[in-house]
């Protein structure tokens, strides 16, 4: 409701109290090497996040790419080992790989294939761009020095969700459309 009392968003309210999880999707800490130790639930998207730690002590959520195991070690740097999670720029990673939490601005961050199982495809690299393919068949230019998680985002079997009752529905925030 706003500030008169009337209702501007129809059928929301109610559901589980969330607790809002900072994840990084800048992954700005460049050349340093860091370990899974967790692969949790986040009420707040549809994809499962990874706790990372850092060498120091550090620890950050990600967004968990499909086949994280707890453990792992991942890095982010312009140029790494081509492996589930690693984050490097577009130029480093080799056409026809799947590729996940894209920027679209060197230095903005991941903006865009971060919903649970979806995934792009480096198709080319054509000067100072790279061709990105989506699953939709969309195809988008973004800057060759912009950076790319490698793999498919995880919880692939989302879309084949069944919530099975109208209170699980409440527990989601949803109120029933008469």
């Amino acid at each position: 409701r706003n500030s008169y009392g009337r209702i501007t968003c129809r059928f929301r309210g109610g559901g589980h109290k969330r607790m809002y999880r900072l994840v990084d999707f800048k992954r700005d800490r460049i050349d340093q090497p860091s370990e899974v130790l967790a692969i949790e639930y986040d009420p707040n998207r549809t994809a499962y996040i990874a706790l990372l730690c850092y060498t120091d002590g550090e620890r950050r959520y990600i967004v968990a790419p499909h086949g994280l195991k707890v453990g792992d070690r991942i890095v982010c740097s312009e140029k790494a080992k081509i492996k589930c999670g690693n984050r490097m720029q577009l130029k480093s990673i080799p056409v026809g790989f799947d590729i996940h939490d894209i920027e679209l601005q060197p230095g903005r961050g991941g903006q865009i294939i971060r919903s649970a199982g979806s995934s792009a495809q480096l198709s080319s690299l054509d000067g100072e761009m790279a061709q990105v393919t989506f699953a939709s068949g969309a195809v988008r230019y973004v800057p060759k020095n912009c950076f790319a998680t490698i793999g498919l985002v995880s919880n692939i079997d989302h879309s084949n969700l069944r919530l099975g009752k109208a209170g699980r529905t409440r527990w989601l925030g949803r109120r029933p459309q008469v």
